[in-house]
């Protein structure tokens, strides 16, 4: 196990593509992972589990079938189990998402953005 600190700075800069999540760390069976975002993801939903995220550069929303909910530097929001929602930013922001091991970030829905493998950065 490494004692290493992390530079979450340091690992942004090292991301290339927009809505392709790299992991940083692992938590018991919890992985933190940073993604930069631009534009419209695909509505999905996880059925087993919640879904954090923390922005830490930049601002988001989160649209839900309910409304939604607009997110900002230093600013978090859980998404419930089985709640559809669509993650969107205007401008580049950067994120950090924290969600148990193995989650598939398109959950149900599939297509181009999903990532099935485990990437670490």
């Amino acid at each position: 196990m490494k004692n290493d600190k992390i530079n979450i700075n340091e690992k942004f800069s090292k991301l290339k593509k927009h809505w392709s999540p790299r992991i940083i760390a692992e938590m018991n069976d919890y992985q933190f992972k940073i993604a930069k975002i631009k534009g419209e993801f695909v509505w999905h939903n996880h059925k087993d589990t919640d879904e954090t995220f923390i922005v830490i550069e930049g601002q988001m929303s989160i649209k839900l079938r309910e409304g939604e909910v607009k997110l900002s530097e230093g600013e978090m929001f859980i998404v419930p189990q089985g709640m559809d929602h669509k993650p969107c930013a205007e401008k580049e922001c950067k994120i950090l998402v924290i969600e148990p091991r193995g989650v598939v970030n398109t959950g149900d829905a599939g297509g181009k953005y999903t990532i099935t493998e485990e990437l670490w950065i």
